[in-house]
């Protein structure tokens, strides 16, 4: 296409973005980036609460339904661990494998690992509240479990992990 000298072709004026142009992008792009991110981060916290919820749920029922099994008699401490995650007889002794006396359970897989807090990772049982050794305090005259960690570590709303 011929175009007479003097005379601007349209094509060749707007061949960058301006200045200006980039400066609107990069603000939007932080305005975005500001509200994002920390949404983002409290989400990756709140989803290690659920975690922990869900892990609590489940070893409650485990719990409740050994207790029904067992003609309400629940897991002892010095034994809690076999007793959910092996096959038990009515007495509730335990064993690794399943026979014609050791048809209940199991109940659980494995202990879980505590997902939250200082204790984070450990997933052994301790009678008390306290300390760095388990994750897990588990209550054998009342079946209670919760979180081994102290009142001072809170969830995301303020709420201690501990009274899950």
């Amino acid at each position: 296409m011929f175009v007479p000298q003097g005379i601007a072709h349209p094509a060749r004026n707007r061949r960058a973005f301006s200045l200006i142009e980039l400066v609107i992008v990069v603000v939007i792009i932080g305005i975005i980036g500001a509200i994002a991110i920390p949404r983002m981060s409290r989400g990756a916290a709140g989803a290690a609460d659920s975690s922990l919820v869900a892990d609590l749920a489940v070893m409650r029922s485990a719990i409740d339904l050994y207790k029904a099994e067992h003609g309400g008699t629940l897991p002892s401490f010095s034994t809690f661990e076999a007793q959910l995650t092996t096959y038990t007889n009515d007495a509730g002794a335990t064993n690794a494998s399943k026979t014609p006396e050791y048809y209940l359970g199991t109940y659980l897989r494995e202990i879980p690992s505590l997902k939250v807090g200082s204790n984070k990772g450990k997933n052994g049982i301790v009678a008390t509240q306290g300390g760095t050794a388990a994750g897990w305090v588990y209550d054998e005259t009342t079946g209670a479990i919760s979180a081994n960690l102290p009142d001072t570590e809170l969830d995301v709303r303020g709420v201690q992990y501990n009274s899950y």
